[in-house]
């Protein structure tokens, strides 16, 4: 009988439930440009205005004399809190607001408004989305009411002004300050650099909409658009392999500098905006990438407060006040019951907050296995026509062209070596001003190790590169004692060996060291440090 029931049923069984997961977002933390209460006071009433009319419904009067409230209003709820003592003032906001078209979606936007006693009054928010998507394919957008508050009263991120607009670049004075900010090693926030071709209707319209994008971007961003006629100056400036010309779109992240890797500043070219889907498809890039940006570069609890610890904060503190004024049993358990309920939510949002960080960990890892696989199979296809042009006879250009200086010496590396040697971030960071004279001498040693040394590597291994004399005075030896451990692309590997010069000479000027070791899945030589000595314990 149970068996033919079971049978019966099991048609009509309930579907499993879907898991919702919580993504994070976007963050914007930023300071008012005016210390006044009043910048505080504005900003709460800006976001106040924004949630009544999201939720469709009256906040309760309790709102808007900033204390705590609870508004349900049909799934677009509202709650806040507050508290207040003489070390600090923090209203902090949560907004429920369900989404329109995707069934299940829901949008939390999370804002703290206040001052910590001795700092300068803040604003942060957060957005979160809770959902049963696995992966949540949007274009993120801040709320408009970011926008609102860095309009009036206005807001500041690494000390410079939040812009709700493009820049419009309009004199070779004001791409000149463009540049200034572009390096300014205090920028906070990534600069979409939006070039207009030549050869465009109007010299002040790139190929996508700016303002729109800045709209967007607001306290994760700036945007600036640069006609034709001004780009000269930043290619004048930060050269022909930074810059950004004819209608491209360059992002330019913080700690961008005149040596920096460039193509760790994306660069969009015109004929990828020259289509509607094109277009699309770099905004929708560009958009990501500021709010994916905003969540690297901050930190929850320091940058950027969750409303759920400023609630704990505050419930903490009125359990507190009830036992100074000698409250009763009674009222003293509710209150605890009440920070207890306050501390499960927020260990169940950090529950939430690890579950999706390790959801991205597994993505990041699948995207960096992706691309370790085509720089593998890019390497493989140099090394290929390489060989094919050697065998035909012809010359190798690149093994003729030379860095007229220290100055493009990275750059030259990372075009005319491509594929056979790269240099680590300590090797490019050694050498932006290098006290070592003799760039060409060091340019010379690279190629040889990209070109005899490689193949010897490839032919059978490196015990014919000990002792070798790369030219008169310079040898390749193995380091000895002098070897040491680097991390590569998150593995280990041993810097075993090094190109010197002899004289037995540590000025910096004369002494060249060149440390490198063997990457077996790239095959290529990897400089680990150069051109000084190494500063170890014993030197």
């Amino acid at each position: 009988m149970n068996k033919r029931a079971n049978k019966a049923f099991q048609g009509v069984r309930k579907p499993p439930r879907r898991l919702v997961r919580e993504f994070e977002v976007l963050r914007v933390p930023a300071v008012f440009t005016n210390d006044s209460i009043d910048s505080v006071r504005m900003a709460r009433e800006r976001i106040l205005e924004w949630a009544e009319d999201k939720s469709g419904a009256k906040l309760p009067s309790e709102a808007w004399n900033f204390a705590s409230f609870d508004c349900l209003a049909g799934g677009r709820n509202s709650s806040a809190t507050r508290i207040k003592d003489d070390d600090r003032d923090l209203w902090a906001l949560r907004h429920d607001d369900p989404d329109k078209t995707v069934a299940g979606r829901v949008w939390t936007i999370e804002a703290v408004v206040g001052f910590m006693a001795g700092s300068r009054p803040a604003f942060s928010m957060r957005l979160l989305c809770n959902t049963p998507e696995t992966r949540l394919e949007i274009e993120p957008h801040t709320p408009a009411f970011v926008a609102t508050i860095a309009g009036t009263p206005g807001l500041l991120r690494g000390g410079r002004r939040v812009l709700t607009s493009a820049q419009i670049i309009t004199s070779d004075i004001e791409a000149g300050f463009l540049v200034d900010s572009l390096i300014d090693p205090a920028r906070l926030l990534p600069t979409f650099v939006l070039t207009v071709s030549d050869s465009a209707y109007d010299p002040y319209r790139p190929a996508i909409d700016a303002h729109a994008l800045a709209r967007a971007c607001v306290g994760m961003a700036q945007v600036a658009v640069v006609p034709g006629e001004f780009t000269s100056i930043l290619t004048g400036r930060l050269g022909k392999h930074r810059t950004v010309f004819g209608g491209a779109i360059r992002a330019y992240l913080p700690g961008f500098a005149p040596d920096s890797n460039p193509y760790a500043h994306r660069l969009i070219f015109p004929d990828l905006l020259a289509t509607s889907a094109g277009q699309g498809h770099s905004i929708r890039w560009l958009r990501s990438l500021a709010a994916n940006e905003s969540l690297r570069s901050t930190t929850l609890g320091k940058d950027v407060l969750a409303y759920s610890q400023v609630r704990s904060a505050s419930l903490s503190a009125a359990q507190d006040e009830l036992e100074k004024s000698g409250a009763s049993e009674a009222e003293q358990l509710q209150a605890a019951l009440r920070q207890i309920e306050a501390l499960e939510s927020q260990i169940a949002e950090a529950k939430d907050i690890e579950d999706y960080y390790i959801i991205e960990f597994k993505a990041e890892e699948k995207r960096a296995e992706a691309a370790e696989e085509q720089a593998r199979a890019s390497a493989y296809r140099i090394h290929g026509l390489l060989d094919q042009l050697r065998k035909a006879g012809a010359p190798i250009e690149d093994e003729n062209v030379f860095p007229t200086g220290w100055a493009d010496f990275v750059d030259w590396c990372d075009i005319q070596l491509a594929g056979r040697l790269v240099l680590s971030p300590r090797a490019r960071s050694n050498l932006r001003a290098p006290k070592f004279e003799d760039f060409a001498l060091a340019a010379r040693c690279l190629v040889w190790l990209a070109t005899v040394a490689r193949d010897r590597r490839l032919q059978g291994g490196d015990g014919s590169l000990s002792d070798v004399t790369v030219e008169p005075g310079i040898r390749n030896a193995h380091c000895g004692a002098d070897q040491f451990n680097v991390t590569w692309q998150g593995q280990p590997y041993t810097a075993d060996w090094h190109i010197k010069n002899g004289g037995n000479t540590r000025r910096p000027e004369r002494c060249l060291r060149i440390y490198y070791f063997w990457e077996p899945n790239t095959q290529q030589i990897v400089i680990a440090e150069m051109p000084a000595h190494r500063v170890t314990g014993a030197t």
